[in-house]
């Protein structure tokens, strides 16, 4: 290649505008799980319009994080004027140090766990070097449930009862939205049971589970049913109204083309009903597991279901020097995890509707 060559060869684009195609992809995918200020970061760091990305990483990240930093500031001051029979409110810094303490327990439960099993294998061994034939018992370990547990099995059953409502509120949604005669005899049964209380649903729910499900399966005790089922009587209203509402408003132009073509029901349902509706019914299914997520705790309080709800209530009534501080623990898990919660459904709306994150 000559000197001239080389002098009329176009320059590579600058890193930033490389970058970009790879910025959006990222801007899409991070900002409906509560990331977006990794990208203006991203971008900051090629030198992409400086000015514009310090603004947005100010309005995403750092107004946030002042915010969290005066409220935790202002609950480390007001706490300790606040004294209740079990001694003062604890601050931040305790409940940092029992949820040290928490986890630390986990991970010894489960090196108990771990040890057990151990035993149980080197003496069944033993057992079958001795007598080949012998009948030997693998027993699963049935020791106490951590913090831990509690959490994944509050998150088991919230997703059971979601799941269940789901199922329910979707069908009967589309049916009131496409059927104003259907519409008209279910809304009376909606407005009345819609602003049921949780703890009036769960003695009538406890009897009939008692009655019902007599033959307890494998990891699902009574309890445990008791609580999903709770879980789905509160939670399903949210999604049957917006799906309503969502296949009532389709433009009635793609109804009409729908007729024109004759297509079947089912077809009509699934490939222009439910397309154009989606929007709408995941609002409601976004209500619907915030509203199920904040049912569990008062159901695993009284149903005694081992989860959040029900530490909560242990916690109390233990009454120790540190009960206070893991209720506090518990609390903030409970708001760590609806706000996670919370994300992936805006996440999983974004990745199927193709909609701009909220």
């Amino acid at each position: 290649m000559t000197i001239m060559d080389q002098a009329a060869a176009p320059s590579p684009p600058p890193l930033k505008e490389r970058l970009a195609p790879t910025f959006e992809r990222l801007d899409r995918t991070l900002k409906p799980l509560g990331l977006g200020w990794i990208v203006p970061l991203g971008r900051l760091s090629v030198g992409d319009r400086p000015q514009l990305q310090l603004k947005a990483i100010w309005h995403s990240l750092l107004i946030p994080l002042i915010a969290i930093g005066c409220f935790l500031v202002l609950w480390a001051v007001l706490a300790p004027r606040v004294v209740t029979s079990l001694g003062a409110i604890p601050g931040p810094v305790a409940v940092a140090e029992q949820a040290g303490v928490l986890w630390q327990d986990h991970l010894m439960v489960r090196e108990k766990e771990a040890a057990y099993y151990v035993r149980q294998e080197k003496r069944n061994a033993a057992a079958l070097e001795k007598d080949p034939e012998a009948n030997v018992k693998w027993r699963s370990y049935i020791g106490r449930a951590t913090f831990i547990d509690q959490i994944f099995t509050s998150l088991l059953t919230v997703f059971t009862g979601f799941l269940l409502a789901s199922i329910i509120a979707i069908p009967l949604g589309v049916l009131c939205g496409l059927s104003p005669t259907f519409n008209a005899a279910l809304n009376p049964i909606i407005q009345i049971f819609k602003p049921v209380s949780p703890l009036a649903w769960l003695p009538i729910v406890t009897m009939v589970v008692s009655a019902v499900y007599i033959e307890e399966q494998a990891g699902f005790p009574k309890s445990f049913v008791t609580s999903a089922v709770t879980v789905t009587l509160c939670s399903l209203w949210p999604t049957l109204i917006n799906t309503a509402i969502g296949v009532a408003s389709i433009d009635r132009d793609l109804v009409n083309v729908g007729r024109v073509l004759k297509l079947s029901w089912t077809t009509k349902v699934f490939k222009v009903v439910l397309p154009s509706a989606l929007p709408y019914i995941f609002t409601g299914l976004r209500l619907s597991l915030g509203v199920g997520w904040m049912v569990l705790i008062a159901a695993e309080m009284l149903a005694q279901n081992p989860g959040l709800g029900k530490f909560v209530w242990d916690e109390f009534q233990n009454g120790s020097s540190n009960s206070l501080a893991r209720i506090m623990v518990a609390v903030l898990t409970i708001g760590i995890i609806g706000f996670l919660l919370d994300r992936l459904m805006v996440a999983l709306e974004t990745a199927v509707t193709h909609s701009p994150s909220r």
